[in-house]
């Protein structure tokens, strides 16, 4: 069965491009003009594999559907794409903190387009985790249930924060290259800047309470990429 996606976007021609790209694709789209629409048609019995929301839209706008998408039981996990002409930092740090899986910027291609849409879905994990619990610290990963718990609070992450939390974890004390990161969260196929990663470290670190001046957990490696360390054995070292 063809993946459902859902498409939220004000603008007529680019709703259109959009659309007509994906079912060229093989995939089952519905467009709507705004987030509100969107939202009104999302059904717990069934739900579409990936939503592509653009931020300035009227009514409801893309972080205000995201937000209230990540707030419902049965779409916290959805995938979600943000399109938006906007490149400041601040508006992706705001959707990654929110859950958005991936950012496509205008003008893009369709190319582009394809290989975002497609890793995220292919990247998303909906299941089929291995049971299997990780505590580094007062940290502790859940991989069956999907959890992180610090102490006995439990955290709000993200799919692509749970899924780089959790190799970082698996990988204690390893400094992992951005490109291996990358490869392993995002996907092979995925286009994309390091600065993706980066924002999802920043969030990820404010999430845990981490300082990336002084890290406990997550450190910087220079002109490598980043490792997981139990809090006795971050003092000192190779810089945050």
């Amino acid at each position: 069965m063809a993946e459902r996606i859902f498409i939220a976007e004000d603008d007529d021609s680019i709703r259109e491009l959009l659309r007509c790209t994906l079912e060229s694709f093989g995939y089952t789209v519905s467009d709507f003009a705004d987030g509100q629409a969107l939202l009104d048609q999302i059904e717990p019995a069934c739900l579409p594999d990936l939503v592509i929301l653009d931020i300035m839209m009227p009514v409801k706008d893309g972080l205000q559907t995201l937000s209230e998408l990540r707030q419902r039981e049965e779409t916290r996990d959805l995938p979600a794409i943000m399109v938006t002409a906007k490149d400041a930092v601040i508006d992706k740090v705001r959707g990654l903190d929110l859950g958005a899986d991936d950012y496509i910027t205008k003008p893009f291609g369709i190319l582009e387009l394809s290989s975002r849409v497609k890793a995220v879905l292919r990247r998303s994990a909906r299941g089929g985790r291995p049971a299997q619990v990780i505590q580094i610290g007062d940290i502790v990963l859940d991989s069956g249930r999907v959890v992180v718990y610090q102490g006995k609070q439990e955290l709000e992450l993200t799919n692509k924060e749970f899924k780089l939390l959790s190799l970082l974890m698996r990988n204690c004390g390893i400094a992992l290259p951005r490109e291996e990161i990358l490869n392993k969260v995002w996907g092979y196929d995925y286009i994309g800047e390091t600065r993706t990663l980066d924002m999802h470290i920043r969030s990820l670190r404010q999430k845990l309470g981490d300082d990336a001046e002084t890290p406990r957990y997550i450190k910087t490696v220079r002109s490598v990429g980043y490792k997981f360390m139990e809090p006795s054995r971050t003092a000192g070292g190779d810089g945050a």
